[in-house]
């Protein structure tokens, strides 16, 4: 079994990348579906999001209100700091627990670990190996205008919460570019996942 943590930027392409990987056969692991997992009502992580940021970022229902959230929490860096040490921890020990399930169940192949901020936690431990799908910088933040309706102040202040691309791709193992289309970034894909299942 060979693990790599796939990681980016916000709207580099790395979802997109990290779905071409399981269409080729590797198993996914998604860390921003455990992110949301350790929030939901009755969770322990919700509790302590409660409790650090009050009773005003849940809705009606008890959920988490992403939305309030957000606004909190990327505008001011000690709020996203307070936030990332709480869930952190709660994703790190989820991750490790789903790759201890596969070894336990024999699973020989690829699984992508997909860590938006894998680089900003420290995780390389975690991983055989670490991909960072990149794009330039002027991309990204059209890209992340477009996909979220957002004006270029707000793009500016997401991307700038992330470690700098240009950092990610010097950190990685592998590179692979996403500056064009999807049917430019699946042979990418295919070849890099070659080359995973070619170190096994």
């Amino acid at each position: 079994m060979v693990v790599a943590g796939l990681t980016g930027g916000i709207a580099s392409g790395k979802t997109m990348a990290a779905n071409l990987f399981r269409e080729l056969g590797a198993e996914v692991i998604d860390a921003d579906v455990i992110a949301r997992s350790v929030v939901e009502p009755g969770e322990d992580g919700l509790e302590r999001v409660k409790a650090c940021f009050g009773p005003d970022v849940l809705t009606a229902d008890g959920h988490l209100d992403r939305a309030r959230m957000a606004a909190q929490v990327f505008s001011n860096h000690d709020r996203l700091e307070k936030l990332n040490s709480i869930l952190h921890p709660l994703i790190a020990a989820q991750i490790r627990s789903r790759l201890e399930d596969l070894r336990r169940a024999g699973f020989d192949g690829i699984v992508i670990v997909d860590v938006p901020l894998l680089f900003e936690c420290g995780w390389q431990e975690m991983f055989d190996c670490t991909i960072v799908v990149y794009c330039e910088p002027a991309v990204q933040r059209n890209r992340l205008m477009e996909r979220s309706a957002l004006d270029a102040a707000q793009a500016d202040a997401r991307i700038a919460s992330q470690m700098p691309l240009c950092e990610k791709k010097n950190r990685a193992d592998f590179v692979i570019d996403n500056q064009d289309t999807v049917q430019n970034l699946r042979p990418a894909v295919a070849d890099l996942y070659a080359r995973l299942l070619a170190t096994e």
